[in-house]
């Protein structure tokens, strides 16, 4: 009964972070033309998968992102399943009964405006975070949040971090993989670099330790390479065909909380 409450809940926290999340990925839109950008999630988790839609815009226009609509979006796996999305709001399109599942390929495609845009995904294994752990800074009287989790033997390890604090997400890039670290326990602690989050003693953390393949991994080490404050800023590495920005993520995902001590 405890554990059916957990997945409700989570459920519905996902519904609610997908269907209202801020953009926090950094893309050079300096005089271009304006292009379609995907972003696109699936979990191992109830609820559904959702894809965004919207056409960029030129740096100094309003930060008002145009929404795609009327696209026909399909995610198909390869055991042969498909189904079509159904657009919920401009621009989001939701599945009603995929549920992903670990080990799978799901495929996504988008067609809009006369074009054709494909990405794929194969799930990884979850892993379980073992421990939130905190540690107090050596000047500013900061506490930074960390985790602890073993790495799976013998396999290509990507993982996303996504911390929230009391229950807010956070919109730092958090990517680490397993180079050197294979089988072995490690060890992640965040500073956020948002300097008006200062933890105290009773927040609530949680995190969200996704798995994720190479190209999903590397869209996002790419998007938060020098904090998107480069001088020569340029789009992430998009696992999405035909030109398009973002990127489509199947991924599994274990989560856990804590409270500041």
């Amino acid at each position: 009964m405890r554990k059916n409450r957990i997945l409700v809940a989570f459920a519905l926290v996902v519904i609610s972070l997908l269907f209202s999340c801020k953009k926090v990925i950094k893309i050079d839109l300096n005089s271009a033309s304006p292009q379609i950008v995907i972003e696109g999630n699936m979990y191992d988790q109830p609820g559904p998968a959702i894809v965004k839609i919207y056409k960029s815009v030129n740096f100094d226009q309003s930060n008002s992102y145009p929404a795609v609509t009327g696209a026909t979006v399909v995610i198909n796996d390869n055991s042969g399943y498909s189904e079509q999305l159904t657009e919920k709001q401009p621009g989001t399109y939701a599945t009603s009964t995929m549920m992903g599942n670990p080990g799978q390929t799901y495929t996504l495609v988008v067609s809009a405006y006369g074009q054709s845009y494909t990405a794929s995904s194969t799930m990884p294994e979850p892993v379980t975070i073992g421990k939130i752990y905190f540690q107090n800074s050596l000047f500013g009287h900061n506490i930074y949040p960390g985790v602890i989790f073993n790495d799976p033997p013998n396999i290509n390890n990507y993982y996303r971090l996504i911390l929230f604090v009391n229950n807010v997400k956070q919109p730092d890039i958090n990517v680490t993989d397993d180079r050197l670290s294979e089988g072995k326990i490690i060890t992640y602690l965040i500073r956020p670099r948002d300097t008006d989050i200062k933890l105290k003693t009773g927040d609530n953390i949680g995190f969200w330790l996704e798995s994720v393949d190479k190209n999903v991994y590397e869209y996002f080490r790419t998007a938060g390479r020098e904090g998107g404050q480069s001088a020569s800023p340029a789009n992430p590495t998009s696992n999405i065909s035909n030109g398009a920005l973002g990127y489509f993520n199947a991924c599994s995902i274990r989560t856990s909380s804590s409270v500041v001590p």
